[in-house]
């Protein structure tokens, strides 16, 4: 079973190989680039060096969001067209549940952080159950001060992991203190191998079934739907 995922939905531009409980390949970038423009060619050059046929793919994991709306847009129709062109199931994985999945080796719970702007950020809390991640609060888009506030009613460390922790970290610390641990940066990127691991296990799909999951609509959206009500 040859299992192919691809991450867009932040900077980080991820995608992976795994087969049979094993990494066959794996490829991470961390800059700001058109992921249109590098997304399939960074498929096709890690099949080629993987001497991966296609064909041989049996299913496709895509990170869904929430994250950059063209980000996520561009990985989920990505893997849309390849897993209906091959004919093969695609799984929509949480960005947020793969960002925390970075935090293998923490004992306590994981709150992945994307900064949403305006002190806002895309979170959720996850621990790891023996070698499976699980999910403790639901993914959300919440201030950051009011889910600092929330975290604190847990009882352990919380580990805060993402590139974008460093614009909250001081605020994280002012309201948890000693409760919150920053993770390493080389913890930040997710990895699109841990993507392809979640994935293998859960619930199949068609393309047509999987959608984005942007948890807020895009500001140009609310504008839209406000001008729509108001005349």
């Amino acid at each position: 079973m040859k299992i192919l995922s691809i991450d867009t939905s932040n900077y980080p531009l991820g995608v992976a190989l795994i087969e049979e409980g094993k990494v066959v390949g794996e490829y991470i970038t961390n800059f700001k680039r058109n992921h249109s423009v590098r997304a399939m060619p960074a498929v096709e050059q890690l099949l080629k060096e993987c001497e991966t046929e296609p064909k041989e793919l049996t299913k496709i994991v895509v990170a869904n969001g929430p994250g950059s709306y063209t980000g996520v847009r561009i990985g989920v129709t990505l893997a849309k067209t390849l897993a209906w062109s091959l004919n093969i199931p695609l799984i929509p994985v949480s960005s947020l549940a793969v960002l925390a999945a970075s935090g293998r080796n923490f004992t306590g719970y994981i709150a992945p952080i994307f900064d949403a702007r305006r002190g806002q950020v895309y979170t959720g809390l996850y621990k790891f159950d023996g070698d499976r991640i699980t999910q403790v609060e639901e993914d959300r888009n919440v201030l950051l001060t009011d889910w600092a506030n929330k975290l604190k009613e847990y009882d352990g460390e919380i580990l805060f992991i993402g590139n974008d922790v460093s614009i909250h970290e001081e605020m994280i610390k002012e309201v948890l203190g000693d409760q919150a641990r920053i993770a390493p940066f080389v913890s930040h990127n997710p990895r699109p191998s841990e993507l392809a691991f979640i994935g293998a296990e859960l619930e199949e799909h068609t393309a047509h079934e999987v959608v984005p999951n942007y948890i807020r609509l895009a500001e140009a959206e609310v504008k839209w739907l406000e001008s729509q009500k108001n005349s």
